[in-house]
């Protein structure tokens, strides 16, 4: 293998090229980004960037050292077998490792709408979101909570719809998300559940009841879909992003997919995961590349995730779909909880901290061990967790 070629310049892909000159991997590597800037951390953008402690995020390599070909504002159009097509043409390969994330969802209408994905949409929200500005949010997940949190602090007034019953429905479930809802009265924002949005127009929303809500500024955050639309004809599976195996192998002989637009069998869980964090970004590289190279190494981990929101941490650990609920300590005496959700034979699946650190540090060790827990020490917040075997 002489040449390998690397698309998309996130965190993913800058780790890929790193892990490939730390196996020894002397040939030549070609990094193309669809985005002008070097790569840099996507996480900081809705927490430090969007409240002003950040301008930058900038991965800390060195491309010189790496002798990487780095080529910026080159976008991936297709692939056959060995050729990558760009917007700069054709390029050969002996090895491709695709790592292009995923691309927000944007809502039908006319009106201006801003999403948050990369560092130019994190400055030019953070320019808007200016005292007494009014910001209507689309979205009570992850992403919006936290758009919300920044806008609170620059002093917008601000609204938040969601289609579901509660935050963060479908990331945690009703009953768990639903312990969050008090938090946005609380930082004073305006939260509309059950409301679903009809379209985005000039000057605000029009919603399904045909009701609106005016706005300065719309931010959508209802989700992502995986960027492999220039994927299609290739060759290569597709089904909620790239289907890979448990060594993040594509179908296509010599192709390996990272990040959030790979879709891997877990044996841990027996189910395919495609996970959109960081976590997965920094930490599957070095399995594809082991694959590449010849390797057998085998991507399992327990899936991770945190979120900064309205002065609180919450942690994620492992994967709950299927599991039941067990709540650790009593959210509504104490705002330091914990979610732990449970196998059919009392295996911790999941967790969620809500400043908890501990307790994060802990669970993710019980999901990794898989042990059996005593379900009622587990209830016992002043129990640790690993005394809960």
């Amino acid at each position: 293998m002489n040449h390998v070629a690397v698309v998309g310049a996130g965190l993913a892909g800058v780790r890929s090229v790193e892990a490939l000159r730390a196996r020894g991997f002397k040939g030549r590597i070609t990094l193309i980004g669809e985005e002008s800037h070097r790569p840099y951390d996507r996480p900081p953008l809705s927490k430090a960037v969007l409240q002003g402690d950040l301008d930058s995020t900038v991965v800390d390599s060195d491309f010189g050292s790496l002798d990487v070909d780095l080529r910026l504002g080159v976008a991936a159009k297709g692939l056959h077998e060995g050729t990558l097509e760009t917007t700069e043409g054709e390029l050969e390969f002996d090895g491709l490792i695709i790592a292009t994330g995923a691309t927000p969802i944007r809502l039908r209408g006319e009106g201006p709408q801003h999403v948050l994905r990369t560092i130019d949409d994190a400055l030019t929200l953070r320019e808007l979101m200016t005292s007494g500005t009014k910001v209507v949010i689309v979205g009570a997940g992850w992403i919006g909570a936290e758009v919300a949190t920044a806008a609170r602090r620059a002093g917008s007034e601000v609204v938040v719809v969601e289609a579901a019953t509660s935050p963060l429905a479908t990331a945690l479930g009703r009953e768990v998300g639903s312990r969050t809802a008090a938090w946005y009265a609380e930082a004073g924002i305006e939260l509309r559940l059950g409301t679903m949005v009809g379209s985005v127009d000039p000057g605000g929303l029009t919603m399904m009841d045909g009701t609106w809500i005016p706005a300065d500024v719309v931010v959508t955050g209802v989700g992502v879909r995986p960027n492999v639309a220039w994927l299609a004809g290739s060759g290569v599976e597709l089904n909620n992003g790239i289907v890979v195996d448990e060594h993040l192998r594509t179908s296509m002989p010599g192709v390996v997919a990272v990040g959030d637009c790979a879709n891997w069998w877990s044996r841990r869980f027996g189910r395919r995961l495609r996970v959109e964090h960081w976590d997965t970004a920094l930490h599957a590289p070095e399995t594809a590349v082991a694959t590449m190279l010849g390797g057998t190494a085998v991507y399992d981990p327990v899936p991770y995730f945190w979120s900064e929101q309205f002065g609180r941490m919450l942690q994620y650990a492992g994967h709950h779909d299927g599991a039941r609920l067990v709540l650790r300590g009593d959210p509504d005496a104490d705002a330091k909880w914990a979610a732990c959700w449970l196998t059919g034979d009392d295996r911790l699946a999941a967790i969620l901290t809500v400043d908890r650190p501990r307790d994060l540090v802990q669970g993710r060790r019980l999901v990794e061990g898989g042990q059996r827990l005593d379900v009622d020490r587990l209830r016992d917040p002043a129990t640790p967790l690993r005394d809960c075997t």
